[in-house]
């Protein structure tokens, strides 16, 4: 009787064993490695964008590295979770996002490039909540929908108001920081999911008569501020003032430009040198491997960004749990419309709106979201049925 006793723990360390071998296999190593690839990209881009000003020459690409392994090991925390245990906790999860959107608003945040989004924890370390809210947002939205209406497969109405008007009152929030750029991920999200979903067309119709009457609002009432304003006007003609609203998008063009097919080499971009691309190691580090790295070095990070996100929508299509599905496709939606728009701006196709190229560009609390995001397709990955 006793020796049975003591065989039981190890009996179940074994199956322990067994079963994190079994998800570690089942994990989608094809995104992994270009996630990673793109890290390492990423890392170097921001030590030839910093290396000459920063503190130290090294200090901001240490704390890039790592805020990249903070975030690695919040993508693996999530990746173990049972991705259903992910939606049982997603009131929880967009609760504590709302809560730092309205701390964000009093004196305890922080102005940082004229938004109001951050809360300083010190040390030099600062958390943007609204990145959080992507994710927030996501979780609690695809919880609402995932359960159809009693004899079809579409989302409730009732559900579909409530997803609504979480979704704009989240939307307002970081607005008021004003973060235009991120509010505007946070409608893609919404977007994404209400499609995925497979809302009635009336509510799509509604939803598009919607946003247009609200940005005719915005313009209208002035309701942005003078320097998104002057973005805009920017992107409708670049040439209107190449040294004042139209510099950052002149001078990114002319940096990628510059490094033709091979690029001029790490560390030897003269525009990066010199610094005369504003945020380049953040909003526009995607100009820095245009420089340096050419079209050839341009084209690999477009590719490796392609195969994260065919690799998600693989994960959606295989799903056979709807609210994983959900997540897995707004994911993709949520990644693909920041890495357009962040790439499109750089290159003169888009509007500046201070939006980071996922995995690459510098930063804290978004390499966070993007990471448990992948986190969140890994675990969908490991506990669906075979591929």
């Amino acid at each position: 009787m006793t020796a049975r006793t003591q065989l039981r723990p190890r009996r179940h360390f074994a199956l322990a064993a067994v079963g994190a071998q079994s998800a570690l296999w089942r994990l989608d190593w094809v995104m992994l490695v270009a996630v990673a690839a793109l890290g390492v990209i990423g890392t170097l881009l921001v030590w030839s964008s910093t290396r000459t000003w920063a503190p130290g020459a090294t200090g901001l690409v240490k704390k890039h590295v790592l805020n990249l392994l903070l975030g690695a090991v919040m993508c693996g925390v999530v990746s173990m979770v049972d991705h259903r245990l992910l939606r049982a906790y997603a009131p929880m999860a967009y609760l504590v996002t709302v809560i730092g959107l309205v701390l964000v608003a009093t004196p305890v945040g922080t102005t940082v490039n004229g938004s109001h989004s951050w809360i300083m924890l010190g040390g030099g370390f600062a958390i943007q909540p609204s990145e959080f809210a992507k994710v927030g947002l996501l979780l609690m939205l695809a919880m609402l929908l995932a359960q159809p209406a009693e004899g079809t497969d579409r989302p409730r109405g009732l559900d579909v108001a409530f997803s609504l008007a979480l979704a704009v009152g989240t939307m307002g929030l970081v607005m008021l920081q004003p973060d235009l750029g991120t509010t505007l991920v946070l409608a893609v999200i919404t977007a994404s999911v209400l499609v995925i979903a497979g809302i009635r067309k009336r509510w799509l119709v509604l939803l598009t008569l919607c946003g247009v009457a609200g940005g005719a609002c915005v313009w209208l009432f002035e309701l942005l501020e003078p320097y998104q304003v002057a973005r805009f006007t920017a992107f409708l003609d670049p040439g209107v003032d190449p040294r004042g609203v139209g510099y950052n998008s002149t001078q990114s063009m002319i940096a990628i430009g510059s490094g033709e097919f091979f690029g001029k080499g790490l560390f030897m971009g003269g525009q990066t040198n010199g610094r005369f691309v504003p945020e380049q190691h953040t909003d526009f580090i995607f100009t820095v491997a245009g420089e340096e790295f050419g079209f050839l070095g341009s084209v690999t990070v477009v590719a490796l960004l392609g195969v994260v996100l065919l690799r998600g929508l693989h994960i959606a299509k295989q799903c056979d749990d709807r609210f994983g599905t959900l997540v897995a496709g707004t994911i993709v939606c949520w990644i693909g419309f920041q890495t357009f728009v962040n790439i499109g701006m750089t290159i003169g196709i888009m509007p500046i709106t201070g939006l980071p190229l996922p995995f690459v560009s510098y930063g804290g609390t978004a390499t966070f979201a993007n990471l448990i995001a992948v986190g969140m397709l890994q675990a969908i990955r490991i506990r669906e049925r075979a591929y």
